[in-house]
């Protein structure tokens, strides 16, 4: 599918859809309960929608009531064999490949598009520690888990992504003994409190020394709650950017206690001199005197595209950093972003760790392809907004992983 974005003013109101990183974290949650809890303000982006089909799967059972809340009756007995397709879902997968090693069984894990090309080594070489049996396809899906694991104390790496600790800290309470993690070198800090903040709601407890090391009580039981799932800061990025370079848009619906990694968003826009306004029902950012900015993205790098965007519409040069935190998203997207920003005229640098982003305060009119990447889909309709002629995304139907509607939400500004 292809967009055109036109350029011209935009006016309105965006109410900011839910995380699906929330969503996924509570659906699984909820489904470990031995009774029934209510999740509130669940989206329906691919994500979710993969996460509700596989607990289904597994012996979960749905409704949805009329309020548009669901009621989710947890699992009674896990099964104990299963072949399961989280979609395209990397939070997913890994959250699931270790909740399946904590039970008794066997179980077949599989996906598709971008996660085909993920690799899941820290599967194979550390849920064996925990006695469970992994075999890959050389390091990559379909994963084959059979449990079910043991109570260890064990060193985890955890540089290339925290969702891999995430998965173990849902699954090593269900354990029958203790368990020790000793985290080195861990990005993405604030979604691993996240999960320790869904857990808690479910009536887990871990201990947590700095988030080097996590001491698991075994025999832990989830309990049934009221569970409401937060709006997205990382869908709010683009419409947050799009504030600052001009679009006369509330942003509403946002948590502003919000432990999401991404609403380190408005630091960034402190850094580039620009303000952000409290609103009567939401947030707007006044941007008219910004300037190029520096940022450690090392721990939000979702925030990426969206920061790319910004720092093409400030007149000189910004430096984003945590570029090494790129390569194994939807896309690589440090290479996309250069690639499909040359396209328009903007040059960008990559140094390592660093990106340099060399914003003039235009962006041309152009076609860019997404690499079937929902963020860089989102972030190139915004700088279409504002650009010197049309901008054209190919694949954008791919911002259906995260943000099914960004698209009626444009068109309705």
């Amino acid at each position: 599918m292809f967009k055109s974005i036109i350029p011209g003013l935009r006016k309105g109101s965006v109410n900011i859809p839910t995380s699906k990183s929330d969503g996924q974290r509570s659906l699984l949650a909820a489904a470990l309960v031995k009774g029934e809890s209510t999740l509130t303000n669940l989206g329906h982006s691919h994500d979710e929608l993969s996460m509700l089909r596989t607990i289904e799967q597994l012996g979960a059972t749905i409704n949805k009531k009329s309020d548009g809340s669901y009621l989710i009756k947890g699992i009674h007995t896990f099964p104990k064999s299963a072949t399961i397709n989280i979609g395209e879902s990397g939070l997913g997968i890994r959250l699931i490949t270790s909740v399946c090693a904590a039970h008794d069984g066997q179980f077949k894990i599989e996906g598709k598009g971008s996660l085909t090309e993920r690799p899941m080594n820290f599967f194979t070489e550390t849920l064996p520690q925990f006695g469970a049996k992994i075999k890959s396809n050389d390091n990559y899906i379909p994963l084959f888990v059979e449990g079910s694991m043991i109570g260890n104390k064990v060193i985890i790496d955890g540089s290339l992504s925290s969702q891999y600790l995430s998965g173990l800290l849902m699954a090593l309470p269900l354990l029958k003994e203790d368990s020790e993690l000793i985290v080195t070198d861990l990005k993405s800090i604030p979604y691993v409190h996240m999960t320790l903040n869904t857990l808690s709601q479910f009536g887990i407890e871990i201990e947590n020394d700095s988030f080097k090391q996590f001491k698991i009580k075994g025999n832990q039981s989830y309990k049934a709650t009221d569970y409401t799932i937060e709006s997205d800061w990382s869908s709010a990025s683009y419409w947050l950017i799009a504030s600052d370079i001009g679009m006369e848009i509330e942003i509403t619906g946002l948590h502003m206690g919000s432990l999401q990694a991404d609403k380190e968003l408005l630091n960034a826009f402190l850094a580039a001199n620009c303000s952000v306004i409290n609103t009567q029902n939401g947030l707007k950012i006044e941007g008219t005197k910004r300037t190029p900015f520096s940022f450690d993205a090392t721990h939000c790098p979702d925030l990426f595209p969206a920061l790319a965007v910004f720092a093409a519409y400030c007149e000189g040069t910004s430096s984003i950093k945590g570029v090494e935190r790129l390569k194994h998203k939807e896309s690589d997207r440090g290479i996309v972003l250069q690639n499909e920003f040359k396209k328009l005229g903007v040059h960008i640098e990559l140094n390592g760790d660093e990106m340099l982003v060399h914003g003039t305060g235009k962006v041309n009119g152009g076609t860019i392809h997404s690499n079937n990447d929902h963020r860089i889909a989102m972030c190139f309709a915004i700088a279409g907004c504002f650009a010197e002629d049309t901008i054209t995304v190919e694949q954008a139907e791919a911002v259906g992983k995260s943000y099914p509607d960004f698209w009626k939400d444009l068109e309705r500004l």
